[in-house]
């Protein structure tokens, strides 16, 4: 209570602020005794410093006022989560979402279209469709949060949802960015955004980044700087940070010839490098990649590519593949030593990165012969198909699945907490060596 901000508030807020806090002790007593987890004093803590970020915004202070089931589940989120109250107390103006009673998931399709009214009207002005991005996306994004804090979410379809409302915004980014493009030369972009890396397997969490690349088809003299032009707008209103926040970080080094190379791509320029010129670990990485937003016939192009560099027969190069994935998993562990007593869910042997490893060694070696393994269906899916075919032991792929699956979830727990995914070793042994199992079998 001696903190300057609370002590220069007029009287009448800070009798708001104290009746506040003092309704909700008992509340925050309630929860902690209800969830058996978690402190008082964690929770108190984080309650505090929403309540001091918001204390000069009297219509705040009142609607958590007038609206106590508003103050219950602000409590039961910030108890169930430190991310969340971090994200809740940067941006206070989600309070009105806690106000909505209907629940649910809002359609990909509805939101697009809402967001796409909302830019229309103020086109022209830049500072607010990149804020009306962010409001639209923190709004979908909480209610999502809301639902996975009280149990209605499995990670995975979190994940899916999450996933979806990234395209959505992604589309409308491209869309109405090229419209600033003063020298477009069409009014249509033959623009399309490839998504990889976590996007791209619909495995998105809250903060993940967008790995994504950038393809034209276009002849016109002007296409090659105007799609450069309209590709880094689109990275500016993704990353600009404004009063409504940030939308993503956006990493593009998946890019033919990584960070020397173009920021954008010709479909012709792109399937000529993945032919030649790509590493492994390049066709490593196509195989969670997809087409995301823009033009779909260039999307449908790329699908092809992608699908014709999988299947590629490579039964006679079989052991440098075996040993090319092996180096560049030493070069990741490498590079992220973990030194720590605890289990890296991500980084260690036996863990995530070793099992999407798996997949993508299984799906380079052998769609020659099973096209199915293409399919971009995410690392469960394609362990129980591999299993299905006999190219590895049914019974192990279901116990890797079953460790990818555990280790996303505690993966998930963890960061919610806003911590580092990391468990006791004694938590995932089973799993980890599971995978460890799996590994040996494929690379011996």
């Amino acid at each position: 209570w001696q903190a300057p901000r609370l002590q220069s508030l007029p009287d009448a807020s800070r009798a708001r602020l104290l009746s506040l806090v003092n309704l909700a002790l008992p509340q925050v007593a309630a929860t902690v005794k209800e969830s058996g987890v978690g402190s008082h004093g964690a929770t108190l803590g984080r309650l505090l410093d929403f309540l001091e970020a918001v204390a000069r915004r009297s219509a705040y202070l009142s609607l958590l006022s007038e609206y106590p089931h508003t103050l219950e589940r602000v409590i039961r989120m910030m108890h169930a989560s430190g991310w969340a109250a971090t994200f809740l107390t940067q941006h206070p103006i989600l309070l009105d979402e806690l106000l909505d009673d209907r629940g649910g998931i809002d359609d990909p399709a509805q939101v697009a279209a809402s967001l796409d009214a909302r830019l229309q009207e103020a086109e022209g002005d830049t500072e607010r469709q990149l804020d009306i991005l962010r409001e639209t996306h923190h709004a979908q994004q909480f209610r999502l949060l809301a639902l996975d804090l009280a149990g209605e979410l499995s990670v995975e379809r979190l994940a899916d949802h999450l996933s979806a409302l990234a395209d959505v915004v992604v589309a409308a980014t491209v869309r109405w960015a090229w419209k600033t493009v003063a020298s477009r030369h069409v009014e249509e972009p033959r623009f399309a955004v490839i998504a990889y890396g976590k996007l791209g397997g619909k495995e998105l969490g809250y903060v993940s980044d967008l790995d994504v690349i950038f393809l034209f088809d276009d002849e016109d003299d002007m296409a090659p700087s105007n799609y450069a032009r309209l590709a880094q707008r689109f990275i500016t209103w993704m990353t600009a940070h404004t009063p409504a926040g940030i939308l993503f970080d956006i990493d593009t080094a998946l890019r033919p010839d990584g960070a020397s190379g173009m920021l954008v791509s010709s479909v012709a320029a792109f399937e000529r490098y993945q032919r030649q010129s790509a590493w492994v670990w390049e066709h490593q990485a196509l195989t969670r990649a997809r087409f995301c937003a823009g033009d779909a016939a260039i999307g449908a192009r790329f699908e092809a590519i992608r699908d014709a560099v999988l299947r590629q027969d490579r039964s006679s190069s079989a052991a440098e593949l075996q040993d090319e994935v092996r180096k560049m998993r030493r070069r990741m562990h490498e590079a992220s030593p973990n030194r720590t007593p605890l289990f890296d869910l991500k980084q260690d042997a036996g863990g995530m990165i070793d099992i999407e490893f798996i997949v993508q060694y299984l799906v380079l070696r052998h769609a020659a012969d099973y096209p199915e393994l293409t399919v971009n269906l995410g690392n469960i899916a394609l362990l129980r198909i591999a299993g299905e075919l006999g190219l590895i032991d049914p019974a192990l792929a279901a116990a890797v699945s079953d460790a990818y699956r555990l280790m996303r979830k505690l993966q998930h727990q963890r960061r919610l907490q806003g911590q580092e995914a990391r468990v006791e070793h004694a938590q995932v042994a089973v799993q980890a060596q599971n995978v460890l199992d799996l590994w040996q079998v494929l690379f011996a």
